[in-house]
């Protein structure tokens, strides 16, 4: 076996270990600690020159103790922002579709929350000023932890193949800035993280 076979299923187990603490972490948060990062995270995030000048922002409804979006969300529209939700297709794949309001969410596969309207096609978000991507933590060269399902690693690959790429901002909770993110090599860095503590940025 070649040694990159081996670095790589070692990255693989490190990465579900690292999951499953920071999962475990996030469940024994309170739904007052997540309901008060949820408001300085929106705070944060809109003053993101990133998303002030964004006309399109692709983004995603949090979940359970997920960094919170909602409000970020309904902000984003207020302002007239279009922004482009995820449909989870069987393969995997995300398709897209215009956030209209909470009123117009509804429960998908997975505990999702997904929009209504007509679905826009996995290439949607090509169109995007900035993305928003769930994760479970960065490290300092801004290498994303995801949950492992794949979605947004076909996401990025699309992204990385447009003309002009849109800055990939994520969203975490403070303890989520690790000091080290084990790396596959589909990996894409992120530009980005808000955190209730404030911004940080990575070199591109």
């Amino acid at each position: 076996m070649s040694h990159n076979s081996t670095g790589d299923k070692t990255d693989k187990a490190d990465k579900a270990t690292l999951r499953g603490e920071l999962l475990e972490a996030r469940r024994r948060l309170t739904a007052d600690d997540a309901q008060e990062a949820a408001a300085v995270l929106a705070r944060r995030a809109l003053e993101l020159d990133e998303l002030a000048q964004a006309h399109t922002v692709a983004a995603y409804v949090s979940v359970g103790r997920e960094p919170g979006t909602r409000a970020l969300l309904d902000a984003l529209h207020a302002r007239g922002v279009r922004v482009l939700l995820p449909v989870l297709l069987p393969d995997n794949d995300l398709d897209w579709g215009l956030y209209a309001g909470t009123e117009h969410l509804v429960r998908a596969g997975r505990g999702l929350l997904e929009p209504d309207g007509a679905r826009l096609g996995p290439d949607a978000v090509l169109g995007a000023d900035a993305v928003l991507l769930p994760g479970l933590a960065v490290d300092g060269r801004g290498m994303r932890l995801g949950r492992g399902g794949g979605s947004y690693d076909r996401v990025l690959a699309r992204l990385s193949h447009a003309r002009v790429q849109p800055p990939l901002v994520v969203l975490l909770y403070d303890d989520e800035v690790v000091a080290r993110v084990p790396e596959e090599p589909h990996d894409h860095p992120v530009h980005a993280v808000v955190t209730p503590s404030g911004v940080r940025r990575f070199r591109s």
